[in-house]
């Protein structure tokens, strides 16, 4: 196995093609755990405590326990955190560090309920790791305002001005990505992760950490599929909207039109599906077309899709 970077393998593979195989090479995005550690209380009550250990693409892992920690309520905003810095000795044949130690100021303080949640948390969910109902992040039951609008145009491009931006994905095809953009669609942020909840941790943490959260005039478009979990964090950053290549879940465009965040699905091939708050969708005049059937909604016109051009595979394909 060949180190490329902190993001980046080579590995040896066997290639089958029909009777007929081969050696070769391949790239493979690192997955490694990632334990975050909060350092909390005054004076003589000052805990450390080990809070989680996620499984992430290495990089920007400051950022990604920032997001972390605000998404779960533990922080509020930048004023909150003292210190955070990526620390511990490297381990394994990558010499990685996998420890994210976050000092909270003094006068913070900190739900002990809100820690009952102190197991591995894997690439793919992000809620995997919960003892109990009870230690779910709760939804805001802020209603997000109106005002922020974005043209449909802008919606269908997207997928390329992202896809442009992932630079792990172009050698792997084995991350997620979540990324940033106002409302002229202008990309502004993306980070890439094994987990899409990730990203969306790092995304945001790097937007707290900058002090410019809430995001209440920006979108954020994730490479996946918008769960629940998306939803309620782009939500506890004050983000009016989010779009999805894949589908939402039921529980996510719930909590969406609670909130009255825009929710897209489906955005590919230039079409998307709203799911809630279309009112911040501008669309051009005679734009409207006759209603699809149900389970018409994410099929193009036969033939190569525009998202599969631009390097994304089918939509009943995408990573889980």
């Amino acid at each position: 196995m060949k180190r490329f970077e902190q993001r980046v393998v080579e590995v040896s593979v066997q290639r089958i093609d029909g009777t007929a195989s081969s050696c070769g090479r391949d790239v493979l995005a690192v997955e490694e755990p990632l334990e975050i550690r909060l350092d909390y209380g005054a004076g003589a009550g000052r805990t450390r405590r080990s809070i989680t250990v996620t499984m992430r693409t290495p990089g920007c892992d400051v950022e990604l326990a920032v997001g972390f920690l605000f998404a779960e309520g533990l922080v509020r905003r930048r004023e909150d955190i003292e210190r955070a810095e990526s620390c511990g000795p490297p381990a394994g044949s990558l010499g990685i560090r996998n420890l994210v130690r976050v000092d909270l100021s003094p006068d913070v303080t900190v739900d002990e309920k809100r820690l009952a949640r102190n197991f591995l948390t894997t690439s793919s969910c992000g809620l995997c790791g919960k003892a109990s109902l009870d230690a779910l992040p709760a939804a805001s039951r802020t209603r997000l305002p109106d005002g922020f609008e974005v043209p449909a145009s802008s919606i269908h491009d997207l997928p390329a001005r992202l896809r442009s931006a992932q630079t792990v994905f172009d050698r792997t095809g084995g991350l997620h990505a979540a990324a940033l953009f106002d409302a002229e669609g202008r990309l502004l942020g993306v980070r890439e992760d094994v987990g899409r909840h990730n990203a969306v941790d790092k995304l945001i943490g790097a937007q707290l950490l900058a002090r410019a959260v809430p995001l209440l005039d920006r979108l954020i478009f994730v490479s996946g599929r918008a769960g629940y979990e998306l939803v309620q964090k782009a939500l506890a950053a004050g983000i009016p909207m989010l779009a999805a290549v894949g589908a939402p879940s039921s529980l996510a465009a719930d909590l969406a039109r609670d909130a009255n965040m825009t929710l897209l699905g489906f955005v590919r091939d230039g079409r998307f599906n709203i799911y809630s708050g279309a009112q911040r969708i501008r669309r051009e005049a005679g734009a409207d077309a006759p209603p699809d059937r149900v389970g018409d909604r994410r099929r193009g016109p036969p033939g190569r899709s525009r998202d599969e051009q631009h390097g994304y595979p089918p939509s009943d394909q995408l990573p889980p």
